[in-house]
């Protein structure tokens, strides 16, 4: 069973401080992989996935925060799950598979037959143990998780077409501009060691291309200016498009869920996506209540345990609150995340927004949005310690921390 020829590695790419601009203001205060879902970090749901994989040795976080952000969550997930969770940081962009072989001694160290490599943005049920059974199967070299979407939404990703018997992967583009397939890649792979061949022979490439031109001084300048590092190498426009039809890549397609989180108003559909999973995974989690000496719970809703909210108060569907949040007498909370410290008064209203940590609504308030979570003001968002007063309505609008809004508005970003 546990032969060192069997062992498997996770390694989870979670980015860095300049990539999470589009998900501010909540990025102000925390890096975005820790932002909670469904009351967990965002990152714990691929870590805790990881979990249910056999023989699993080692997960890495690989990234370009400071080390000392992550610190603290690496050692408490590490005993909760029993499994070593280490974070690795970058000091330099590699690109997503020249990340990978920066820290292959690293990653080597147990001596793994597997590796699985996933982005922490993407969310899904990440059917991990199965797509591993698959790609022993195949017995190529890599495998990629897949998802068939709708046509419209397949160019925003990398489309790929895939032997219906076999399942090898035979062609592979990103973003392209005309119709290729409505398969997707989902951003999780599961490879052999072999890849880091396969990512150093580009390298290599590089290297000799650039040893082999013979330009004029002023050509070798203008070029020096377009060239990209020899270390730094894209996982699927370096790696994935090269090898397709080469009997190295396949597919695993899943039928369930998947999302990528790159914006606040896409955390509060995955939170609603990862809440509706926990009744599968998680029963435990989830919150329960009649209204009789409990508040009434309608649908899928998390309440940390420090939390205190109100017999009288109705809350959810899809709703999270987070830790020593105070929810009043009489307050509705629909499609909804409440972060730390939060208090919301005696029968305010909040309806598909993000509430940040340490804000207060006032005492028959309403902060609400239509629930569009693609649109730029399609959730209301509430920075840190913003004050709604008394019977002021906030519809739409983005509100940046350390603000007071005495008055209501609408469709605004409050700077």
């Amino acid at each position: 069973m546990g032969s060192s020829a069997e062992k498997v590695v996770a390694v989870i790419m979670v980015g860095g401080p300049t990539k999470g601009t589009r998900f501010r203001p909540l990025s102000l205060n925390i890096a975005k992989p820790l932002f909670p879902l469904a009351g967990q970090p965002m990152v714990y749901h691929p870590i805790s996935a990881c979990k249910r994989i056999p023989n699993l040795a080692q997960i890495f976080l690989v990234g370009f925060y400071e080390e000392r952000e992550f610190a603290l969550f690496a050692s408490s997930v590490s005993n909760e799950l029993k499994v070593p969770v280490r974070y690795l940081k970058e000091e330099k962009p590699h690109g997503s598979a020249g990340g990978l072989y920066n820290f292959r001694d690293l990653i080597m160290e147990d001596n793994p037959s597997q590796i699985f490599l996933l982005n922490c943005d993407v969310c899904c049920s990440f059917p991990l143990p199965e797509m591993l059974e698959a790609h022993k199967r195949y017995g190529g070299m890599g495998t990629i998780l897949v998802i068939r979407v709708s046509a419209d939404s397949a160019n925003q990703f990398g489309e790929l077409v895939a032997d219906p018997e076999t399942n090898e992967l035979l062609h592979y583009t990103e973003k392209p501009e005309t119709f290729v397939s409505d398969r997707i890649n989902c951003g999780v792979y599961v490879f052999t060691p072999d890849i880091f061949m396969a990512i150093q022979g580009v390298s290599t490439q590089r290297k000799d291309r650039a040893n082999l031109r013979r330009m004029s001084s002023f050509e070798a300048l203008q070029s020096a200016t377009r060239s990209v590092p020899t270390d730094f190498v894209r996982l699927d426009q370096d790696i994935l498009s090269p090898l397709a039809g080469k009997k190295k890549l396949y597919t695993y397609e899943t039928m369930d869920f998947w999302e990528q989180i790159k914006t606040p108003g896409m955390s509060l559909k995955c939170s609603g996506l990862y809440l509706s999973q926990f009744r599968v995974t998680s029963p435990h989690l989830l919150a329960s209540g009649d209204g009789a000496k409990t508040a009434t719970i309608i649908g899928d809703v998390y309440v940390h345990p420090s939390a205190k909210v109100h017999p009288t108060a109705k809350i959810g569907p899809n709703v999270s609150i987070s830790a020593n949040a105070r929810i009043g007498a009489g307050a509705r909370l629909i499609s909804c995340i409440i972060l730390d410290d939060v208090e919301i008064k005696e029968n305010a209203v909040v309806i598909h927004s993000i509430v940040g940590w340490k804000c207060s609504v006032g005492k028959w308030s309403r902060v609400q949005a239509g629930g569009d979570y693609n649109a730029k003001l399609g959730i209301t968002i509430l920075g840190e310690a913003v004050t709604v007063e008394d019977e002021v309505v906030v519809i739409n609008s983005i509100v940046l921390p350390n603000k007071t809004l005495n008055v209501s508005v609408q469709e605004e970003i409050i700077l």
